[in-house]
């Protein structure tokens, strides 16, 4: 996989304002062929990047309406047994996950399984396919216990977290790798942007790369490429001397902040490894309305031409390796606005891609 290189390729991150997975799909193989993803759409609550991956830990009884996870609920230590024995069973056996608590089901996994099914319609070969599953760090401070703690400070909680996560993402590469494709799972890390505020105090940078690198070690054993997503700013030394194969960054708002890391990117790429330009902002529509392709192209030369400078590393490298994205999902937008993202994020990858 270290020989991979994207050439700017269009990548998407993973939602959209929509409500139907056929049509959002449509968009997605319209805009990125080469490399399309699975859409969650977070109109359907079942389809968050919490809920989604709940199903199967232990204390998790659904119907809450909360991110809950109960260790006081009769049972609850035998649930806990079965899960890591669930686990033992699995993790190295080579079996098929797809009857596990491991795999996405039900509701939750509708835009998955339907993303499946066209790539076996088209009958065709992509370079690569996309997946993701939620990072760690915002998992576990999202989800509670019943005493309204975040799992991540559960010692016992925060490990099944961990590995019911990475175990999806070892399932999803596996299904992308029977179809001939290379696996590209991003860990999605949006709370990364608290990371040194005094709401993630006691987490440390070890915390962090344990929890991303014990997912990425399952893509890796796949074949597949693990990427980090933050839609922010970030300490980035953290990512940057990880294990990771690709960050997507927030290009367009926060790349100031990324290129302060310049020995660090320098290696990073150095290893052949890839960034994830989001130069196509997603913030608001109203950021969204007041952009244009032109504008975009000049705003990444330049940014890739200071990249190139500070770190010695010469264009057509950078180039060679990296991905062009939205700053972020799509899925807080209206349609309209998140269709110009797709379209912009599209010509954009066009213009770095000529010869």
């Amino acid at each position: 996989m270290k020989n991979f290189k994207p050439n700017a390729l269009p990548l998407l991150i993973g939602s959209l304002p929509m409500t139907d997975h056929i049509e959002a799909l449509a968009l997605v193989f319209d805009h990125t062929p080469d490399v399309p993803l699975w859409v969650q759409l977070p109109l359907y609550k079942e389809e968050g990047m919490i809920t989604m991956f709940l199903p199967g830990l232990p204390g998790f009884a659904g119907g809450s309406g909360k991110n809950l996870l109960d260790t006081s609920r009769p049972g609850f230590d035998n649930e806990m047994v079965s899960f890591f024995e669930d686990y033992l069973a699995l993790s190295d056996s080579g079996e098929d996950l797809n009857s596990s608590r491991f795999a996405l089901c039900g509701s939750r996994g509708k835009g998955f399984f339907e993303f499946l099914r066209q790539v076996d319609k088209k009958g065709r070969s992509f370079v690569a396919l996309k997946g993701q599953v939620t990072g760690p760090i915002t998992f576990g401070t999202a989800v509670k216990d019943e005493h309204n703690k975040d799992i991540f400070y559960h010692d016992q909680l925060r490990d099944a977290a961990i590995k019911k996560l990475a175990m999806n993402a070892k399932w999803q590469a596996k299904e992308f790798s029977k179809r001939g494709a290379i696996p590209i799972i991003f860990i999605d890390e949006p709370a990364l942007a608290g990371f040194g505020t005094s709401a993630y105090i006691t987490i440390s940078k070890a915390d962090v790369t344990l929890g991303i690198e014990e997912i990425s070690r399952e893509i890796h054993g796949e074949k597949g490429l693990a990427g980090v997503h933050v839609c922010a700013n970030t300490e980035w030394d953290m990512l940057l001397g990880s294990d990771i194969d690709i960050i997507s960054f927030d290009a367009f708002s926060y790349f100031d902040k990324f290129i302060l890391y310049p020995e660090l990117i320098k290696s990073f790429l150095n290893q052949g490894k890839i960034l994830a330009w989001g130069i196509v902002p997603t913030a608001k529509p109203e950021f969204v309305a007041g952009q244009n392709t032109p504008g975009l192209i000049q705003l990444l030369h330049d940014q890739m031409d200071e990249l190139s400078r500070k770190t010695g590393i010469d264009k057509k490298t950078v180039i060679s390796q990296a991905f062009i994205t939205p700053s972020c999902g799509t899925g807080s937008l209206d349609l309209e606005s998140a269709k110009k993202v797709l379209k912009m994020t599209k010509e954009v990858s066009e213009a770095f891609r000529k010869p």
